[in-house]
């Protein structure tokens, strides 16, 4: 007779390998998947898709609430800046025009006259006078329109050495940078366009 032969893998099969076998063999899930859902994960139930849809609209709203609820307060800010350029309010001057030194410094310019606020109705002459081709009105505006210049140039010097002394005794210890070049160029402005509007009249004490 043949020997019957056993086979020795199945003898010596480990058990880890028994136990897995069953389960690597069980029957795959019949519940449908989502496309867009991860792999291996089942199709989350409607109700569920639905709230994910209106959280998603409503994040959707709420931004756009809130760029509108941002436009509302720059504009509402940029108006009260306006009003406060007319008014003095100390409050909503912006950042340049605000604090007592730059007050001082308009005040100060405010109060006396400048020869480059009347700059521009100085230079509209000078150009109409340059235009006419008569060379003895063109060499008079050219003329005007060096002494112009030389004018403006030493008052604002001058004007520029009283305002840092009078800063200096004022506002002592505190910081003032850029001030005397902030009250010199308001002088180049005609005084009914200057912004904040002056607070004080001509020969008054800032």
């Amino acid at each position: 007779m043949r020997p019957h032969t056993v086979r020795l893998g199945f003898v010596f099969r480990s058990r880890a390998n028994s136990e897995k076998a069953p389960a690597a063999q069980a029957a795959p899930s019949t519940e449908p998947r989502d496309p867009q859902a991860p792999k291996g994960r089942p199709t989350p139930k409607r109700a569920q898709a639905q709230s994910q849809r209106r959280s998603v609209t409503n994040t959707q709203m709420s931004r756009k609430e809130a760029s509108r609820k941002q436009r509302d307060a720059r504009r509402a800010e940029m108006a009260r800046q306006r009003e406060a350029l007319n008014n003095g309010d100390e409050r909503y001057l912006p950042a340049r025009d605000k604090g007592p030194v730059r007050k001082f410094a308009r005040n100060y310019v405010d109060s006396r006259f400048a020869v480059a606020e009347f700059f521009l109705p100085f230079a509209v002459v000078i150009l109409i006078l340059s235009m006419i081709r008569v060379p003895q009105l063109q060499n008079i505006a050219l003329l005007l329109w060096m002494a112009l210049i030389v004018l403006i140039v030493i008052d604002s010097v001058v004007t520029g050495m009283k305002l840092k002394r009078a800063l200096r005794e004022r506002f002592e210890g505190q910081p003032m940078k850029g001030a005397v070049m902030y009250a010199l160029m308001r002088t180049l402005q005609m005084r009914r366009l200057r912004l904040p509007k002056p607070m004080v009249k001509r020969g008054e004490q800032p």
